[in-house]
Order: structure tokens, then C-alpha cells, then sequence
């Protein structure tokens, strides 16, 4: 089924005739252009047989994508009640493709989610700004690993994303994301929206990002591995010797062992070491 074919009105038209003006304290930008949904749809597919979890859906521009590209089901999470009698529009036009949650998309997991899903899961969203990297994180440290879904492809602002997929190589940007992504997925950007895209135009580009997840992560306890990532990130123009002292203080040792026995060199900051050194950091101070 095209977009054409789908029998609803224009985005525009829907989102005037609801009253859906977009609100910043919800971090809102709407995509009214179908061929850009279209194309992140596609960037999620192939999607015959899946289910796909959309957050932030607003008036279901990307969700009316998802079901054209043939998702077996869409379950669109929305904490905005306006948005809710459009998206039961859309319902109404895909009998049983369509389930509209209505709440709090950090209030619940996808594991729960997973749940009432139909073959294989995926995650795809434009994000809602302001909580697009806290939604990140939950996804990537909930529940056992592998997770219930097979693939993210989520819009961030541009900043973000490329924190994302940093590794040393781009230091400015790499840090705890970085090393919690790089870890258990495989991360890359696809492509980048304008501002001009989304109604209203925010004041940066956005990055629409791909994470696949690693079936067999090196093995680390991650609350060390965060805790690391941390301490050493949180003071990243100091050395290790010194931006880990009082981690390995508090576990009763000294950061120069412990950055021996993982063989780092001690005059080494945070930005220098790759993801797979702080597993190994991460597993030496485990014991």
C-alpha cells in the first residue's frame, strides 16, 4: 500500500483539523514530508512480518510510512493525548496493524512491548528531542542481551548522533555514549535532515542512525563498564592515572595498577583508549 493509496488526508490538513500544534516541551518537530518518512521506513526494512515500536508518533506521519512498507504491526507509543484520534485514524485504516499506547515511552520497555508483537521487532522513531539519548540508554541497558529487537533506527539532533557513533578517531564527540553504543551495537549514521524538514525548524540538522546489535558483546559487567566510562570521561583532559583514582580508591586500589593489569599506559586520557579497552579496564576491576 503507497502512501497515496492509504485513503487519509495530508499531514497538514490532519494536524490542523486536531489543533496539533507542535510543543517544545515535548520535544516535537514534525516531519510533514511523506517521501522523507518513507525513506526512514525503508531504512528500517525490510519490514514484511515485523513489528516496529514508534515513539513520539504526533500526528503518524512516520507511522503511516512503517505500515506502507508492509509492517505486520506498528505499536506507537504517545504521551501527547492530542495526537491520539489521529493516530486512531490511521488505525481505522489498517484494521489490527496499528496499537496506540498512550503514556510515557520511559515508563515502560521494550521488552514489555515485545510482548504483543508479531515476528521479528524493531525500534524506529523521529525522537522527541528532549529525550531522545535518555530513551537511548534505556534501550541499550535494559534486560538481557541480545534484546528483543533486532535493529534502532532513530532521528537524533546531529550532535548526539555523532557522540553515538564516535570511537577515538572523532575524540570530540567520543565519550560514555560512545563507548555504551560501540560496546553492544554497531552503530553508523545513514543520513542527515534539514531543519527545514520538520514543522517547526529546529536550529540543527538531525541524523537519522542505524544500531545493530552485537550478538556476543565482549564480556563486561556494565555497571563497571559505565562507571568507568564515567570516571574517566568526567575529567576526559586529565590522564587515566588521574581521572581514575578515586574509581579504583573506592575498590580499594590504585588507578596505576589497575590500568597495569589491563595494559594501558597511565599518561593515556580517556579519548585515546577504544571501546574493547574499557571492557578490558572494566573486567580487570571486576577481578
Amino acid at each position: 500500500m503507497s502512501l497515496a493509496e492509504d485513503g487519509l488526508p495530508p499531514l497538514r490538513e490532519v494536524v490542523a483539523r486536531h489543533g496539533l500544534d507542535a510543543r517544545k516541551a515535548l520535544g516535537q518537530n514534525f516531519l510533514f514530508d511523506l517521501n522523507l518518512t518513507r525513506r526512514i521506513a525503508r531504512a528500517a526494512g525490510p519490514l514484511a512480518g515485523a513489528t516496529v515500536i514508534e515513539v513520539g508518533p504526533g500526528p503518524g506521519g512516520l507511522t503511516r510510512a512503517l505500515l506502507a512498507e508492509g509492517a505486520a504491526k506498528v505499536i506507537a507509543v504517545e504521551r501527547d493525548a492530542r495526537c491520539i484520534p489521529a493516530l486512531a485514524e490511521i488505525a481505522a485504516r489498517a484494521p489490527g496493524r496499528l496499537e496506540i499506547v498512550e503514556g510515557d515511552a520511559l515508563a515502560t520497555t521494550p521488552v514489555e512491548l515485545a510482548r504483543r508483537a508479531t515476528g521479528p521487532v524493531r525500534i524506529c522513531s523521529n525522537l522527541p528531542y528532549n529525550v531522545g539519548t535518555a530513551l537511548l540508554v534505556r534501550w541499550l541497558t535494559d534486560g538481557d542481551w541480545p534484546p528483543v529487537w533486532d535493529r534502532l533506527v532513530l532521528m537524533f539532533q546531529r550532535e548526539v548522533a555523532l557522540r553515538i557513533v564516535a570511537g577515538p578517531e572523532r575524540r570530540a564527540d567520543y565519550g560514555r555514549l560512545g563507548v555504551l553504543a560501540g560496546w553492544r551495537t554497531q552503530a553508523r549514521i545513514l543520513f542527515d535532515v534539514p531543519p527545514s524538514a520538520f514543522t517547526p525548524s529546529p536550529k540543527v540538522t538531525s541524523s537519522v542512525v542505524e544500531l545493530a546489535p552485537r550478538p556476543a558483546p565482549a564480556p563486561c559487567r556494565l555497571a563497571t563498564l559505565e562507571a568507568i566510562a564515567a570516571a574517566a570521561f568526567g575529567q576526559r583532559r586529565k590522564m587515566l592515572r588521574q581521572s581514575l583514582k578515586s574509581f579504583a580508591a573506592a575498590r580499594g586500589g590504585a588507578a596505576e595498577d589497575l590500568l597495569a593489569r589491563a595494559g594501558i599506559a597511565p599518561t593515556k586520557r580517556a579519548e585515546e583508549i577504544p571501546v574493547d579497552g574499557f571492557v578490558v579496564l572494566a573486567r580487570v576491576a571486576d577481578g
